[in-house]
């Protein structure tokens, strides 16, 4: 058999855009070399964030993704069998503070670009903060209030769009690992090898996470995908103290540096079963999946400067996980010219379930020949801001491919043009 699309990686991003692709009337196969969503989206907090991003191309896919959930969900809750759990979409805001003096500033600064690019950012005042939140620790220097922040369950998120796509045929191949290409007699990839036997298909997407540089250089190609290990505190369930994703600045900071070593900051939120969600950290240790007792210490003790309320709380669990690091900060979506038939749909960090929905409207669009969502130029894999991180071989063959597409489509304006 041979399929239009053969997805890799049965996470939220994957599961997304399979159910695109079906949507669209494409035949889709996913790979997935475990469980199913038993990767990065099982270890996520499930936000969908406007707050964190920076006015750019990722805050555009942030933006637009946003639009989609509602829609989304309501459609998920409509395919599937009511006994299918929730997927817990509350759309409760955030709130994010300052907890020194020099902090304040930066945030309202921060603020500022963010609703000149069209987010709703309110600064408000401690009292007001202190309204939304009343447990919140009155000694914060500035707040801002997102009402456009939301949640979701990310396992359940994931499972259901991977269902909805089951729903329109899509077939889900588990506990299987990709080993090598195939390609055609002119080089195209024309499907893969697997641990269970070949696969083929038009087109091959890579959405395994932190794991898509594993998955790409078993098909013969260089991504600069790495894995980010991050780490979060659960509580014990309790009555709802904490209504809205609230966070410290240094978050935003943390989001968007690329240093290895290990930064953590205050977020806490509550989720619809009553505990109480405490993170973050960010540290570049590869996959080692050990517990360091040292960052969930640094952990609780920042989310005390936000909710001290918090020390006399227990904790039942800790869990961590790997988010799929960019060097350039910015996913990875699209066709990679090295490698015809090849299609990347990664990067996202710790971003890929706000931008799941998104990134699916994207890649579909640029692989049916429709007019995509926003532009995708700023996610492509032949982007300049990747050469850095790459040999000068796979560079040079990135930016000659990308400059042949280029005299491709100004080849193809030109013939458009001259017939009308």
């Amino acid at each position: 058999m041979i399929d239009d699309v053969l997805v890799i990686g049965a996470g939220i991003v994957g599961a997304a855009c399979a159910r695109t692709f079906a949507a669209a009337g494409l035949q889709v196969t996913v790979v997935e070399r475990g469980a199913a969503a038993g990767g990065t989206s099982a270890a996520g907090e499930g936000n969908l964030l406007l707050s964190d991003k920076q006015p750019g191309a990722e805050l555009v896919l942030a933006q637009y993704s946003a639009t989609l959930w509602p829609d989304t969900v309501a459609d998920l809750t409509a395919e599937l069998p009511g006994t299918f759990p929730s997927v817990e979409f509350e759309q409760k805001g955030g709130l994010v503070v300052a907890t020194t003096e020099p902090g304040a500033q930066p945030l309202l600064d921060f603020a500022a670009r963010q609703s000149d690019s069209g987010v709703d950012a309110r600064p408000i005042s401690t009292a007001e903060a202190l309204v939304l939140e009343p447990d919140l620790n009155p000694a914060i220097t500035a707040a801002v209030h997102y009402p456009e922040d939301s949640q979701v369950q990310p396992t359940i998120a994931a499972e259901a769009l991977l269902a909805s796509a089951r729903v329109r045929g899509v077939r889900v191949i588990t506990n299987t690992r990709v080993t090598g290409p195939i390609l055609s007699a002119s080089g195209d990839l024309v499907g893969v090898q697997t641990s269970k036997g070949d696969l083929h298909a038009g087109h091959v997407v890579i959405a395994a996470g932190p794991w898509s540089g594993e998955v790409a250089a078993a098909l013969g190609v260089n991504l600069p995908v790495k894995p980010r290990r991050g780490m979060v505190l659960v509580t014990t369930r309790m009555p709802h103290r904490v209504f809205h994703k609230v966070y410290d600045a240094d978050y935003v900071g943390a989001t968007l540096s690329s240093d290895a070593a290990l930064q953590t900051s205050s977020v806490v939120e509550s989720t619809a079963s009553g505990t109480v969600l405490i993170g973050s950290s960010r540290q570049q240790v590869g996959f080692d999946n050990r517990f360091d007792v040292h960052v969930l210490a640094e952990i609780a003790a920042k989310a005390l400067r936000l909710f001290p309320f918090l020390a006399g709380m227990s904790v039942m669990r800790a869990y961590g996980g790997f988010r799929p690091f960019m060097p350039d900060h910015m996913p990875l979506i699209g066709a990679d010219p090295r490698l015809p038939g090849l299609w990347h749909a990664t990067g996202h960090e710790g971003a890929g379930i706000g931008l799941a929905l998104g990134t699916a409207d994207i890649i579909t669009a640029l692989m049916t020949g429709d007019q995509p969502p926003i532009d995708p130029t700023p996610y492509s894999p032949a982007r300049d801001s990747l050469a850095p991180f790459l040999d000068s071989d796979d560079a040079a063959r990135l930016s000659d491919a990308s400059a042949a597409t280029a005299d491709d489509t100004a080849d193809q304006a030109a013939v458009s043009g001259g017939a009308a």
